[in-house]
């Protein structure tokens, strides 16, 4: 499937993401990747609908499947799936649930110098990060790090959705590939073009991403 085609297949969960009010339009500035943004996503609140969560794992292992089933494939085999504290908890949860996949996360240190990782693993082995959304990458890299010093392998990252503020190449300079189920642009696109928002706010949020004025 183009990329174009799976990002309309999957506006489902703009929509489901629209009536749990996980999308504001205004003024928000959080963290230091984050700034005087017209839109927020609150990934988290797919916890409020069991349903939609347990259907984003289902695409999320079906996405999976497809990339690694390619004759180069985009996802390498791995061992372990990885959360991302604390968005990205509760959709590894889920995805370990639907693929079988056993799974690890970070825990803050208790009173250690280290962050501690949670779960059974062994060296050498392969680990899928996910998280729910991802903007500069500064989560997953951190991730990615800690389980490196452990001598686990981290070739992929998953993320539901992705805020486009140069991840993408950030993670590959570090050999980290990222694959995302939406991308901010087509969420935009679906709430413009179906009159969820204002043209205002649609063109705006284009702006704030860099990308070309269209009709909504």
């Amino acid at each position: 499937m183009a990329l174009r085609d799976k990002q309309v297949a999957n506006l489902w969960l703009a929509d489901e993401l629209w009536k749990l009010g996980a999308i504001q339009f205004g003024d928000f500035t959080i963290g230091n990747n984050t700034v005087n943004s017209p839109v927020y996503i609150n990934l988290r609140l797919l916890i409020s609908n069991p349903q939609a969560l347990q259907r984003a794992a289902d695409v999320m292992w079906n996405e999976v499947c497809t990339l690694q089933s390619m004759r180069q494939p985009r996802i390498q085999a791995y061992d372990l799936v990885a959360g991302v504290p604390f968005g990205g908890l509760h959709l590894a949860t889920a995805f370990s649930l639907r693929s079988g996949t056993p799974m690890t996360y970070l825990h803050p240190p208790k009173g250690g110098p280290r962050t501690i990782i949670e779960g059974n693993y062994s060296p050498g082995q392969t680990v899928l990060i996910i998280d729910d959304l991802i903007t500069g990458g500064r989560s997953i890299l951190h991730t990615a790090q800690r389980l490196e010093e452990d001598n686990l392998i981290v070739e992929d990252a998953l993320v539901l959705l992705d805020r486009q503020h140069g991840a993408h190449e950030r993670l590959k300079q570090r050999g980290i590939n990222l694959e995302s189920i939406l991308t901010l642009e087509s969420v935009l696109h679906y709430l413009g073009s179906s009159r969820k928002i204002s043209e205002e706010w649609y063109h705006k949020s284009l702006e704030y991403l860099g990308k070309p004025r269209s009709g909504a």
